[in-house]
């Protein structure tokens, strides 16, 4: 096969001024493809060339393509092109190795669709499925194989697949193989030499040490994150929005309207029960998880990637790799467990140049995200549950739509309900239009959420008294000068401020008019308002993640330990009365 005489384009990652066959270079001009991007730019000859290679970009810029271009050519255009093994029963050239089913699955969809342009032939082995199917694929011969570390150590062990022959071994998400166990497997599968890839968004201590152990030493590195502290993608904005665990079902479809931009959205849960309760609360949703079978995990990443349904809620099992266009929204349930996985849930959106929104819900009380701010680079955008005019913009816009687009036909037949009810009724044509609009939207009415919580038909109130508030105790004591206990008991998400100097909570809209009476009667300088904005809040010490919530079996969220109590102490033993805070403690406070 020959390659084209060309002149360089004018851009220096053009597909044109690579040693791309006209085939492959037809095949990416089908998906939109006429650059590339830098870590494909920057490995591809390096790779052709024969070099063992360790490569590392952020999540989202093409990886894939990087190790797929360059095997390509070089088996059909390039060094190992006479030493290949080819026809009936022909051993594999090519190894790929990933850490899950559906990242195989992904990835031999795209040596494929490229290695097919040029009569290349690929088969995906994965655990879940039957050994048969694969064992005649592989009888028949193929010259890429794509799977996961434990099913491709079982058809070693059965004798299924011949290495003898093998000229690239591929490791992608290599970070991900280490978390998930495949240590052994691994080390087992290395255990010859060939040209190695192995590609990574992150590089912890036993990715170096397999690319010490099994790389040459003349090894060639292409790292295009290296010490900057932006690890995350730089084209997703990443927003942090407070709000209690028993609030995030009935807001999730609030942020999906107000964000998605009728796009995809991810919502990424800790647990696997949290998924499936969430899928099954959410219209239309589907969730996606290990205890899934592979059959039904497969056709709901298919109904996903074909717009059947525009939102998954999923665990870990879908937030590596997974290259799906066009999702606009991710959403984390609650804050991950480590920097890393924030980094790979907030990567499935703003891929390939595109633009994207991460919001990850979080308990002021409990939560706490510095650390992921620190170590991933981000600047984490505060904001608060969409309130009734962001909602009414948007789903007012989208019932405009709808109506615009029904057919005139439809005017004479409903006119003379339309002029019986402008003239029975004491609204104006606008208002009548208005609720109509709502009505097209799903609205019957619209709640406010509070700012802190995000509860509805609550209000975030401050609460400051002239001097520093440093516990949670010397706060509900403030209070305890100028209302009822009953309305102490009452209060929702107590949280103190950054600045020391106050602590903001959640009252019962119907309750607001009493506390701000009631303040009149406290002296000693105590000030009530009520919030338009979230100050910035005191994180809790310690770890981030989950932050103090227990996963429970049945899919429920109950609070741990730590963090501030969401029901002050009884009063004179832990509130300290009016005295703010003095005398014994008592740690029996309800949840």
């Amino acid at each position: 096969m020959q390659f084209d005489e060309r002149e360089e384009d004018e851009t220096p990652n053009a597909v044109s001024n690579f040693r791309i066959s006209k085939p492959l270079r037809e095949a990416l001009k089908e998906k939109g493809i006429e650059s590339l991007f830098p870590i494909q730019a920057t490995t591809f000859d390096t790779i052709l060339h024969g070099s063992d290679l360790v490569g590392r970009a952020r999540t989202g810029q093409g990886k894939t393509l990087a190790f797929v271009l360059p095997i390509l050519e070089s088996l059909i255009n390039g060094p190992t092109k006479t030493s290949r093994k080819t026809g009936y029963g022909r051993a594999p050239s090519v190894l790929v190795l990933l850490p899950t089913r559906e990242l195989a699955t992904q990835v031999c969809s795209d040596f494929e669709m490229y290695g097919g342009a040029l009569g290349l032939k690929s088969c995906c082995l994965y655990g879940g499925s039957p050994y048969q199917p694969q064992q005649i694929q592989l009888k028949r011969g193929v010259d890429i194989v794509i799977g996961t570390p434990g099913r491709i150590k079982d058809h070693i062990e059965r004798g299924n697949i011949d290495f003898t022959a093998l000229k690239f071994r591929v490791l992608d998400e290599s970070d991900e193989m280490l978390r998930m166990g495949f240590v052994e497997d691994v080390e087992l599968i290395l255990g010859f030499q060939v040209q190695t890839l192995l590609f990574s968004a992150t590089l912890p201590d036993w990715v170096k040490h397999i690319a010490a152990k099994f790389l040459k030493r003349d090894k060639k590195t292409a790292d295009l994150v290296g010490n900057e502290k932006m690890k995350a993608s730089t084209s997703v904005r990443h927003i942090v929005l407070p709000c209690s665990s028993s609030a995030r079902s009935q807001l999730i479809p609030d942020i999906i309207r107000c964000y998605s931009s009728g796009g995809r959205t991810i919502i990424f849960t800790e647990t696997k029960d949290s998924a499936s309760t969430l899928a099954g609360l959410l219209p239309g949703a589907r969730a996606l998880h290990g205890d899934i079978q592979q059959a039904t995990r497969e056709v709901t990443l298919s109904g996903f990637r074909s717009g059947k349904f525009s939102t998954l809620v999923a665990t870990n099992v879908a937030a590596r790799g997974l290259d799906i266009d066009d999702v606009q929204l991710i959403i984390q349930y609650e804050p991950p467990r480590d920097v890393e996985a924030y980094i790979h849930r907030s990567g499935r959106t703003g891929r390939a140049g595109k633009s994207g929104i991460a919001v990850m819900l979080y308990d002021p009380r409990k939560s706490n995200f510095s650390k992921i701010e620190r170590e991933s680079g981000v600047k984490f955008e505060h904001i608060s549950a969409p309130q009734p005019a962001e909602i009414a913009k948007v789903a007012g816009a989208e019932a405009a739509e709808k109506i615009i687009g029904i057919s005139d036909s439809v005017i004479p037949v409903f006119m003379a309900a339309a002029e019986e009810l402008l003239n029975s009724s004491a609204l104006s044509p606008i208002e009548l239009l208005a609720k109509a609009l709502a009505n097209a939207a799903g609205y019957t009415e619209i709640k406010r959420r509070s700012l802190l919580t995000s509860m509805e038909n609550f209000v975030t109130v401050l609460v400051e008294c002239g001097r520093p508030i440093y516990t949670a105790s010397f706060a509900y004591g403030v209070l305890r000068r100028f209302l009822p206990e009953e309305k102490v008991e009452s209060v929702k998400g107590l949280a103190l401020t950054a600045d020391g100097k106050g602590a903001v909570f959640d009252v019962a809209s119907e309750d607001l008019d009493i506390f701000i009476a009631g303040q009149k009667n406290a002296g000693g300088g105590v000030k009530l308002e009520v919030l338009k904005s979230l100050p910035r809040l005191q994180e809790r010490a310690g770890r981030f993640g989950g932050g103090g919530f227990s996963e429970r079996k049945d899919g429920r969220f109950s609070g741990g330990r730590g963090g501030y109590s969401d029901r002050p102490f009884s009063k004179g033993r832990g509130g300290g009365g009016g005295g703010g805070g003095r005398g014994r403690g008592n740690n029996h406070g309800k949840w």
